[in-house]
């Protein structure tokens, strides 16, 4: 871990500093949309669009990486984020607000795909797991302690917008006086959404609800509180919920699913999600249970992301993986682009209870789904070769192509010692 640290600190430190600033602009967006008397369908609108450019991002950053390398993606991509940050105060207009989203959407797609990059190639096959999970938890930390700092000013004012610029504006000195060399970009083998379909039903629709879930918490979160009557402080403490559950949960929901019938653990977790979520919408003005729901509701969401892509994995040869992963990130993105816009109509008919109601019905749903695909297909019996890997939602292709090189690695030396032990044991 020493190791890891002192060699990409700098790109770790870096990307925490960003998610402080993304963290920041998620929620302080909600709870300024309120003060500007923006209605609930306005602020669904601007919220979807960061899910929009993401999308395109993830798609298009590749090509601009291919055809101008990655330090000027990445310098200039940053450069755009902190500018357009300054914007958001300055023109408060919801459509303004809705393309500004949308270019920030783009914007952290191609950052994280540059940086994920580069940390892909700063890693060995020893410690790629490490380098990996550090820079799944650095992302947790910068999220949450982005909520931390909406307390230190009006959130009416200026100043809460400057912060998060000048963060991402020092996030990227580090990185780029310290990476070397450039990593090479290299393409996947295509594979089509209805390939990816048919070798795994669940994980094709369970990504696409999911995607709905995660938007609503990322995106919408702020929004919910401000409607509900919440305080800045109660908003942050609420929004914080959702990812202190992930960055807990993470990793024994992903210990389970190396253990049993992934789908049948899909099943559990998705029915927690839709029992917190009615919890919540049953007692949310109580606001212990509310935190408590979220804590809930983002803990059993969030790893389901890893927990479908290991699941569509077990079906397929190593080759395969990163096309397939690609095609569920899509998916994942147009459930994502969807989330709020459905959200905000129902917030906007039944009130604030509407953000709940939504995440539980699709939990509820990809529940329900992963039953009846217990119906459909014999039970998989998950072997050594089949590592469940975290990673975010929010993570770019680069970074699932790298949690899946990193399984596969410590499946093939897992598989190498046991025969070696065989050996051992026959001779």
């Amino acid at each position: 871990m020493i190791k890891v640290l002192s060699g990409a600190w700098a790109l770790l430190f870096g990307m925490m500093l960003l998610q402080v600033g993304n963290g920041m602009q998620g929620t302080l967006l909600g709870i300024r949309g309120e003060i500007e008397g923006f209605t609930t369908f306005e602020m669904s609108l601007v919220m979807s669009g960061y899910f929009v450019g993401f999308l395109f991002g993830s798609r298009m950053a590749p090509e601009m990486i291919r055809r101008v390398g990655h330090v000027r993606v990445f310098a200039a991509l940053g450069s755009m984020i902190s500018s357009v940050m300054l914007l958001y105060p300055t023109w408060t207009d919801p459509w303004a607000w809705g393309i500004a989203r949308i270019l920030i959407g783009f914007c952290f797609s191609g950052v994280y795909v540059t940086a994920e990059s580069w940390l892909n190639n700063a890693s060995s096959n020893e410690n790629r797991g490490k380098a990996l999970s550090l820079y799944m938890i650095v992302q947790m930390i910068g999220i949450v302690s982005a909520q931390a700092l909406l307390i230190v000013a009006d959130p009416g004012g200026f100043i809460l917008f400057i912060i998060p610029s000048v963060l991402i504006s020092i996030s990227f000195a580090p990185i780029l006086l310290s990476i070397s060399p450039t990593p090479a970009f290299d393409t996947t083998k295509p594979m089509t959404l209805m390939q990816i379909y048919h070798t795994s039903p669940l994980g094709c629709v369970g990504m696409f609800l999911l995607g709905g879930v995660f938007s609503a918490q990322f995106g919408m979160g702020a929004v919910y509180g401000g409607k509900a009557g919440l305080s800045v402080g109660e908003i942050s403490a609420f929004v914080s919920s959702f990812y202190i559950g992930a960055l807990i949960v993470q990793y024994p929901l992903g210990w389970l699913s190396d253990k049993m019938d992934r789908r049948l653990l899909i099943m559990i977790a998705s029915a927690g999600v839709a029992v917190g979520a009615t919890i919540a919408m049953m007692f949310g003005t109580i606001f212990f249970v509310l935190l408590a729901a979220a804590f809930v509701v983002g803990g059993l969401s969030n790893p389901l992301y890893s927990l479908l892509i290991a699941y569509t994995n077990d079906f397929l040869g190593h080759d395969d993986m990163a096309a397939a992963a690609g095609g569920l990130i899509f998916i994942n993105g147009l459930g994502a682009i969807a989330g709020p816009l459905i959200t905000g109509w129902m917030m906007g008919v039944m009130g604030p209870s509407g953000f709940f109601l939504y995440i539980a019905v699709l939990g509820a749903a990809m529940a329900i789904y992963a039953a009846y695909r217990m119906t459909q297909r014999p039970t998989r019996i998950v072997d050594p070769t089949d590592t469940f890997t975290t990673v975010m939602p929010s993570s770019s292709p680069v970074a699932v192509t790298m949690a899946q090189e990193y399984a596969i690695d410590v499946a093939q030396e897992e598989a190498a010692e046991e025969a070696a032990e065989a050996r051992a044991a026959d001779a």
